[in-house]
């Protein structure tokens, strides 16, 4: 499905996939570049966007962004999800960077988002807990006032990319007296500061993407408090919105229908009852990944007159999450033995195998993907946003 572009933006979709073209690193296309690749490597793509003044989409012009008009930021993440480039990464462009430029103060944008855009600090996200995942109300990270600090004690879990980070923008108790979402503040924490330290956590997958952040009496400049005291719960909110509206993953979807169809035909013979079973499955995919894309399509339209999304980003975050998991849970289907393989125990094949990765790679995306309907918000609260702005429930 396309976008009925004027000419000025149908010449802005060539260069962008031209520029893609031309400039993806080749070192970049592994299996799975989110647990594949150095920091280093991660980095690369983020900086060749930076140069080409590309990194930041949605930030306004005056802070580095391109001053891009609705359809040219939809264009442009269309075209990198269908060429499956790495995006820069979400925790410091996408969130933090944000809420930095709308919330902060000026020394705090001098400071922080020339560094974001550079790519020069890798910031992480210091939300959950252990028993505040989708209740983040509930965070019991402390940090109490002393002097010009914050001295911060507690435990954030599951903190992606941790072990590669320079910053941390975490969720910390201030008013433990206060009603839940009325007691938390924002803080900035540099990753060097003593006190902190991170654990990893691997996961079933097999890999290292996700980490325990330990922070005893860790010393934190008061200057790296975004915003006003006890107010960091409405920062939180902005945060996360702009979180789930990046999550219909249209581009990935249709990226990964096309592999699973090759997988169908490679290991699925015709005369199998259960080849025709996956092509009813497919047909299925398909149509609600084309009724999503229209959605979308629906609100671009609506956000380039100036019309307000609403909870559109919560409907993308369910719609294209289980989608996703979906095509992850076909694929597993269709390998078949492969399927067994992990990544501490690859297969070999010796015969044509489609697509750029196979075997114990597709065993991890299925595993992987299975997080999906619970970061960024589960799924179940999404529903109940929905219920509540929507229906007025």
């Amino acid at each position: 499905m396309e976008l009925n572009l004027s000419r000025e933006d149908a010449a802005f979709r060539n260069e962008v996939r031209a520029f893609i073209a031309e400039n993806y690193p080749q070192e970049m296309c592994v299996p799975n570049p989110e647990t594949d690749l150095t920091k280093e490597q991660s980095l690369l793509w983020h900086r060749i966007l930076y140069t080409r003044g590309w990194i930041a989409p949605l930030w306004p012009k005056e802070y580095g962004g391109p001053g891009w008009s609705v359809t040219q930021r939809f264009i442009f993440e269309q075209e990198t999800s269908r060429a499956g480039t790495l995006p820069p990464l979400a925790f410091s462009v996408t969130m933090v960077g944000p809420v930095i430029y709308t919330f902060g103060n000026d020394a705090q944008k001098k400071k922080f988002l020339p560094r974001i855009l550079s790519g020069d600090d890798w910031w992480c996200q210091g939300y959950s807990e252990l028993g505040s995942g989708s209740d983040l109300a509930s965070v019991r990270t402390k940090a109490v006032r002393d002097g010009d600090h914050y001295i911060v004690n507690g435990h954030k879990t599951w903190t992606t990319l941790a072990q590669h980070a320079d910053w941390i923008f975490c969720l910390v108790r201030t008013d433990p007296s206060a009603k839940p979402q009325a007691g938390i503040s924002f803080l900035l924490i540099d990753m060097k500061s003593p006190g902190v330290t991170v654990r990893p956590i691997i996961t079933i997958d097999g890999s290292h993407e996700v980490n325990d952040v330990f922070l005893e009496d860790v010393r934190v400049p008061a200057e790296n408090l975004i915003g006003e005291e006890n107010k960091g719960w409405t920062y939180a909110k902005f945060l996360l919105g702009n979180e789930r509206t990046s999550m219909a993953g249209i581009g990935r979807s249709t990226r990964y229908l096309a592999r699973l169809k090759q997988i169908v035909t490679t290991e699925v013979d015709e005369d199998d009852p259960a080849f025709g079973e996956f092509i009813r499955e497919i047909a299925r995919v398909e149509l609600d990944v084309l009724a999503l894309e229209a959605t979308e399509l629906r609100i671009v339209a609506q956000m380039s007159r100036g019309i307000d999304p609403g909870p559109a980003a919560s409907l993308f975050k369910i719609r294209g999450t289980e989608i996703f998991q979906r095509i992850t849970d076909l694929t597993h289907q269709a390998i078949g033995n492969y399927g067994l393989a992990i990544r501490e125990h690859p297969v070999t094949a010796n015969r044509f195998m489609p697509g750029p990765d196979y075997g114990h790679t597709a065993t991890e995306k299925y595993l992987n993907s299975r997080k999906l309907s619970i970061y960024g918000g589960s799924n179940e609260v999404q529903r109940n946003i929905i219920a509540k702005a929507v229906l007025g429930l």
